[in-house]
């Protein structure tokens, strides 16, 4: 393998596009929940995904990797299915601003999880200051939903916590594929399955939830479904991956944390989110963590 790269202009480009396209992720899953619940849409892009990845691994003559990585796979789906149960669910109670942040504490766990199950992940006191501020951060932004009233102010604050708690599976899901076989995957492998597992998953929960029976296909359903599936879960996590193959991780990644900086600018932007003083300060705080605990 050749050796990885500093970011290029084009790679900068590149990675500024898929932050704007992972930010407008949870705002196009709101926008369209009228017509088709959340659960469900994240169930079917996840399907259509999981059925392009499939189709490109076949057309290049390859296969998907089976024997001692199925059951890592299968972990990883299940996984990568209950976080976006989390944010699909808490998206009917809370903004798609504050579930962009929320969800977006993943690298905090990750940095946890790993240090407890790899030894070479240990974090220093650097890191653990930027836990710190995260979960600081965390705090400041939740109080937020204390500012609301009544039925308010319970739907809130439940779909600011599932935000957290899919933060916490996403989390997961990364701490498992490293610790697992599936660090040795191939790329298209590791994503197959879990666009599989959750398309399976939250598409039967839809299901069981009749949610089929409430689907409206408007324009902007179809948009948006068009948008989660080709655009952001096959192209955009392909590019990802990519990146991470051609140029140095450390530099991709701090990119990416724009993402949640997007995802709240749209909300307020397209969905008029309300963002007050809390949630601001609380935010910068999780971003400053999330950048710290990635920083040795």
């Amino acid at each position: 393998m050749s050796e990885r790269k500093p970011l290029d202009s084009s790679a900068m480009l590149l990675m500024l596009v898929l932050c704007v396209l992972w930010g407008l992720q949870q705002v196009a899953v709101k926008a369209a929940a009228p017509g088709m619940s959340p659960v469900l849409q994240l169930g079917v892009r996840s399907l259509i995904a999981a059925a392009l990845v499939f189709a490109m691994v076949s057309v290049r003559g390859e296969r998907i990797a089976m024997g001692g990585m199925l059951l890592p796979g299968i972990g990883a789906g299940v996984l990568f299915a209950v976080e976006f149960l989390c944010a699909g669910a808490g998206l009917k109670f809370t903004t798609a601003s504050h579930m962009s942040v929320f969800l977006y504490t993943a690298p905090i766990f990750t940095v946890l999880g790993l240090h407890l199950f790899l030894p070479a992940e240990r974090i220093n006191w650097r890191q653990w200051l930027g836990v710190a501020a995260a979960f600081a951060g965390v705090a400041t932004a939740f109080s937020n939903g204390f500012a609301t009233d009544g039925r308010d102010l319970g739907d809130m604050l439940l779909g600011d916590f599932l935000g957290v708690l899919g933060g916490l599976f996403w989390a997961a899901t990364t701490v498992l594929i490293r610790c697992s076989a599936l660090s040795e995957a191939p790329p298209a492998t590791t994503l197959f399955y879990q666009l599989a597992g959750c398309g399976v998953l939250l598409t039967g929960i839809g299901a069981v939830n009749q949610d089929f029976a409430r689907v409206d296909m408007t324009p902007l359903v179809w948009g948006s479904l068009f948008f989660q599936s080709v655009v952001v879960a096959f192209l955009s996590y392909l590019a990802w991956f990519w990146m991470l193959r051609r140029y140095l991780a450390s530099r991709v990644t701090v990119f990416s944390f724009l993402t949640p900086l997007f995802g709240v600018a749209f909300g307020v932007l397209l969905l008029g989110d309300a963002i007050d003083a809390r949630f601001a300060v609380g935010a910068l705080l999780v971003l400053a963590g999330v950048v710290m605990v990635n920083f040795r």
